[in-house]
Order: C-alpha cells, then structure tokens, then sequence
C-alpha cells in the first residue's frame, strides 16, 4: 500500500512579476517528516498557502491520496483530511481548551440537519476533541480557558484543534516559534508521535530541531528548491551551505 499522502507537482504562484514559488514539486509520505526550509521571503508560507488551498496556483498539480485536488478550496480540502496551522495563534481565547477542539471537530462533522439538539452535545465531535486533546497532551487542562495557556501549551492546542479534525496529512507552519527548551521538547516528542499515522510538512526556523526530527528536508531559495534529501545529505551540500545554513552546520550546528 502507497504511503505517499500529498504530492504536489511543479506548483508556482506569481504576484504580477514576482515569482513567489516556481516550480516546486514535493511529496509527503506517511511515517515521514518533511521539512521545508530557508530564509524569510523563501516561499515556504506561500507553498503551505498553495497546498492547503489558502491560494490558487499560478500552475501546478496538487492530489491528495491520489486524487486531484487542485482545484479545491480550502474547506473541502481540510474535509477530505489536510490539516494546517500557522505562525499565529488562530484559537478562540475566551472558550475553554475543550471547546476550542469540539469546535474544530464541528467543522469536520457539521449537521445542520440536527438543529433540535445543541452542537455541544453531539457525541461525534466530543469524542473527536477529546481524542485530539489526548494526543496532544493537554487533557489535564481540557477545562482551562485557552487564553490563560502557556504560550507553548497554546501551540499545542493549535495542532489538537488540527487533529480534531482528523486529518491524514499535517501542514504546520513553525510550531516551535517562541517555544522554551522544554517546551520544544515536548513538542518534538509530539511530532514524533503524529508521523506515525500522518503525512507531515514541518516549515520552521529552528535548525537543530529540524535536523533532528526531519526525515527528509527541502531547501528553498527565492521561492526555488535548491535541495531535497536526507537530513545528513543536506548538512553537507555545498549550495546548501552557501546559500542559508553556512559552515558551522558540517559539525551538527544550525542558526
């Protein structure tokens, strides 16, 4: 059985004479963590834009577990199983961390049809949160109101709210932005656990991390890839090295 979840083929978006992303192909496996890396401007917010369906496509193909999907919009995409999260925080401050997941799983689930009983009773979307928040770690503080999280608990909340929405492939965009140690660590330990059933595409600043959990890592420059390979392959290619990570990564060390 294929493990491949998401491909994208040759995928470019252009904003009038500039070339945000040109002709950038990649694939995303289950069991695999894929890392997009490179400067700021590299492109690596608008391929996530692209893939989750944020953005049309200048040209390209994207499919998803095999089917077309270019030209789907953004929530049919996330129905048929494309999680993402961003840079910034995107939870419901005011509610509870329960809350903010039952109403993701709505999402996934809605049934307008259902009008007669409250959203919050429905026994599909709660089962959904609270299998998220199990996962992600935060169910000794389901009951907390997600504005008063930690800043590292509330990226944790952000890929629950992602996986209450049972999503075969993750699109997280630098998680670990603003993360302590310790945080980082659990975090890591997390998307560790997630590659396992999920297809993810990490885009993060944080290169240590990145070459420790990465399984496979691309490289952008200028909205182009300039590499794609394993993590040790790209520690040492020289364009690589030139271009973004600079010497000091040959002996382990990222900036």
């Amino acid at each position: 059985m294929s493990t491949l979840m998401l491909q994208a083929q040759s995928v470019s978006r252009f904003f009038g004479g500039l070339k945000a992303v040109e002709d950038v192909s990649v694939d995303l496996h289950r069991d695999e963590l894929h890392a997009v890396i490179g400067t700021n401007g590299a492109g690596k917010s608008t391929l996530i834009n692209l893939l989750s369906g944020e953005l049309p496509l200048s040209a390209g193909r994207v499919s998803l577990m095999g089917e077309d999907i270019t030209h789907w919009r953004q929530p049919k995409r996330a129905r048929a199983g494309l999680g993402r999260s961003y840079q910034r925080n995107t939870i419901f401050t005011p509610f509870t961390v329960r809350e903010n997941c039952r109403l993701s799983a709505q999402a996934r689930w809605p049934r307008a049809w259902n009008w007669w009983q409250p959203a919050s009773r429905c026994a599909l979307s709660n089962t959904a949160a609270e299998e998220a928040l199990q996962r992600a770690g935060l169910g000794d503080v389901a009951e907390r109101v997600a504005g008063t999280l930690s800043h590292g608990q509330k990226r944790q909340l952000e890929i629950a709210m992602c996986l209450a929405g049972a999503p075969k492939v993750l699109l997280l965009d630098e998680p670990l932005a603003g993360m302590g140690a310790e945080e980082t660590e659990r975090m890591l330990a997390l998307l560790g656990e997630l590659k396992r059933d999920h297809a993810i595409l990490l885009v993060e600043h944080d290169m240590d991390a990145v070459f420790r959990v990465a399984d496979r890592i691309t490289v952008m420059v200028n909205g182009r890839v300039i590499a794609s390979d394993a993590p040790e392959a790209i520690r040492q290619h020289p364009e690589v090295r030139a271009a973004y990570l600079g010497d000091s990564v040959g002996a382990g060390h990222g900036h």
